[in-house]
């Protein structure tokens, strides 16, 4: 009778050992733009090739539209370990992690192919690895465009024309202070509120790349776009520590590798979406 038990129980164990692999996670992700946005999709991307490599034992679970909330919200979410990745734009970590800042200098990258041969390379590197003692892993750098200022008065045709003028700006020193030494007020502020800021004055304009100009219909209240590029600083996709603890180096590297190979289906999906912006505020 006990052999019977026993053979019966062995037979239930290997079972569930079949039906419930010995590790499997959900890693959930946040972004605060929109669920067709190409940071959206790429993470999605690297969602596929996770669960496609690891049999479906590792998935990613995207929050998009600011549904956990504001950047700096999730941020410390993904730092507290409450989230396990996350899309943030370099700014929000200028005030925390000193080597962010470089990429946000205005008017350091020459150019697009510039900026990604930086990013891809050592410095960029160098600058993902100085997230670790902070609670973040840098995993990928995406880009975010070239930022432009946009304004609801008057061309900007030289920094003589920015005088004066209410300028929303990220949650950084680095970007009041080149607000201020363009002459203008820096008026920082999350993204969610400054389509309405515009529309009642609270603020005169902004800065920004063509994708999110457009689609937050920025353009309907602030019509003047000045091309003046002066930020090509990219995004970036982080874990956390707590999470990335968790993993097994096997897994980690499955991680690491899906993270960039979504980086250039980001970028083709970036440059047609560029194209496209331009022609709906056109």
């Amino acid at each position: 009778m006990f052999k019977k038990t026993a053979g019966i129980l062995m037979v239930c164990l290997l079972c569930l050992s079949f039906a419930f692999p010995a590790f499997s996670k959900t890693l959930r992700s946040a972004d605060t733009h929109a669920k067709d946005y190409p940071t959206v999709q790429a993470v999605e991307h690297m969602g596929s090739l996770l669960d496609k490599w690891t049999d479906g034992r590792i998935k990613i679970k995207i929050y998009p539209g600011r549904q956990l909330g504001e950047e700096k919200a999730t941020i410390e979410q993904t730092i507290a370990g409450a989230l396990d990745l996350n899309r943030v734009n370099l700014a929000p970590l200028n005030s925390f992690i000193p080597e962010t800042a470089i990429t946000a200098l205005p008017y350091i990258f020459r150019s697009t192919e510039h900026m990604y041969n930086v990013m891809d390379g050592a410095i960029g590197r160098e600058i993902l690895d100085a997230m670790i003692p902070h609670g973040l892993v840098g995993l990928a750098f995406y880009d975010s465009g070239a930022r432009s200022f946009y304004n609801s008065k008057r061309p900007i045709n030289s920094p003589a024309d920015m005088k004066g003028m209410k300028i929303r700006v990220q949650n950084s020193d680095l970007f009041v202070a080149t607000m201020e030494a363009l002459g203008a007020n820096a008026t920082p502020m999350e993204f969610g509120q400054v389509y309405e800021a515009l529309k009642t004055g609270v603020i005169d304009g902004a800065e920004n790349n063509w994708p999110s100009y457009e689609s937050t219909r920025h353009f309907e209240v602030a019509k003047h776009y000045s091309l003046d590029q002066h930020s090509m600083s990219p995004e970036v996709l982080v874990m956390s520590t707590k999470s990335w603890g968790k993993l097994s180096k096997e897994d980690q590297e499955l991680v690491r590798k899906a993270a960039v190979e979504s980086v250039q289906v980001m970028r083709d999906l970036w440059n047609k979406r560029v194209e496209k912006s331009k022609k709906i505020v056109m």
